[in-house]
């Protein structure tokens, strides 16, 4: 998975960088056809806005959250894409089963 981290009027350092990457092993744990993932992360005066979007064959997810505190909004928004990657998984796997089932009866 190719992770971008980006910051608006932020300045990304490798401990951002770095746990923002732990944070989505787990949804690569959960869905391991992660393509890329672009981050960006923001601050306007007392709010910290965290967004992604992440590139999975065939669709882009896209999710972000407001927090007061970067590093609870950029916990907010992995749990807010791991449900949306999640219910992709169960509904392209539901699709890939109607197939298999469409074909083993024609």
């Amino acid at each position: 998975m190719n992770l971008n981290v980006s910051g608006h009027h932020l300045e990304i350092t490798a401990s951002i960088r770095s746990y923002v990457g732990a944070k989505l092993e787990r949804v690569t744990r959960h869905f391991d056809h992660v393509i890329d993932a672009h981050v960006i992360l923001s601050v306007d005066k007392l709010v910290q806005k965290a967004e992604i979007t992440l590139h999975v064959r065939g669709k882009d997810i896209h999710c972000e959250c407001v927090d007061e505190d970067l590093y609870a909004a950029i916990d907010l928004l992995v749990d807010k894409l791991d449900r949306q990657v999640l219910k992709y998984k169960d509904k392209s796997g539901a699709k890939a089963n109607a197939a298999l089932k469409h074909q083993s009866v024609g």
